[in-house]
C-alpha cells in the first residue's frame, strides 16, 4: 500500500472513529441522526452504544493490523491488538449491528442490507481467527483484509450520507441503498485486490 494510501486510511479511521465517539457521548443519543431516525435509536440505546464504541474500536485498531513493521519488530504487540480487533470490536459490533438492523430505517431493503453487512463481518472476523488459530498466515490475512473494507462501511457510510443530501432523491428511498452501497462495493475492491496478487481465498 502506497504511503499516500496509508495515510488517508488512518485519517479516515481515525475521524470517523473520533467523530462517533464524540457524537455519541457529547450528545443525546440520536440528536445527530435524521429525525426520523429518532426513535429507533432512542427505543435501541443500548444496542447502538454498544456499536458505536465497539465498532470505533475496530476503526482505530484496524490499520494497525496491516502495519509490516509492527508484525515484524512487535509480533506479540500485533496479536494482542488483533484479539481486541475481533473480539472487542468486531465481534460485540457485529452481533448489536444485526440486533439493530432489524429496525433499520427505509424498511427490509434497509434491514436485509445492514444486517447482511453484520452478517459478513462476524463470518470473515470467525474465518480470520479460524485461520489463525491453524497457524495459515496467508489466509488469515486474505480474510482480515475482507474484515477490514467491512469495517470501513462505516467510513464510507459517512461519505454517502451527505452526497445523498445533496441529490433530488429522498431520504426514505437513498437510505435504503446506502445500506448496501457502504460495504458492497468495498468487499469488491477488496476482493479485486487479492485477486490481482494472485491470493485468491479457496472456496
Amino acid at each position: 500500500m502506497r504511503l499516500a494510501s496509508k495515510i488517508l486510511l488512518y485519517l479516515l479511521s481515525i475521524g470517523v472513529a473520533g467523530y462517533a465517539v464524540v457524537a455519541y457521548t457529547a450528545f443525546p443519543i440520536g440528536s445527530l441522526v435524521h429525525p426520523d431516525m429518532l426513535r429507533s435509536f432512542q427505543a435501541h440505546r443500548i444496542e447502538v452504544y454498544v456499536h458505536i464504541f465497539t465498532s470505533a474500536l475496530a476503526l482505530l485498531l484496524g490499520p494497525l493490523q496491516f502495519s509490516q513493521a509492527l508484525r515484524a519488530r512487535k509480533p506479540a504487540l500485533h496479536r494482542w491488538l488483533g484479539r481486541a480487533y475481533l473480539g472487542l470490536g468486531v465481534l460485540p459490533g457485529g452481533l448489536a449491528g444485526l440486533l439493530i438492523a432489524r429496525n433499520a430505517y427505509g424498511g427490509m431493503l434497509s434491514t436485509l442490507g445492514f444486517a447482511a453487512l453484520a452478517i459478513a463481518w462476524l463470518y470473515s472476523g470467525l474465518r480470520a481467527y479460524l485461520a489463525i488459530r491453524q497457524r495459515d498466515i496467508g489466509t488469515h490475512r486474505r480474510w482480515m483484509i475482507r474484515n477490514f473494507a467491512l469495517t470501513l462501511a462505516a467510513v464510507t457510510l459517512r461519505c454517502y450520507l451527505p452526497l445523498s443530501m445533496l441529490t433530488a432523491i429522498p431520504f426514505e428511498r437513498a437510505y435504503p441503498v446506502i445500506a448496501w452501497l457502504c460495504w458492497v462495493p468495498n468487499l469488491l475492491i477488496a476482493e479485486r485486490w487479492l485477486h490481482s496478487r494472485g491470493k485468491q481465498a479457496p472456496a
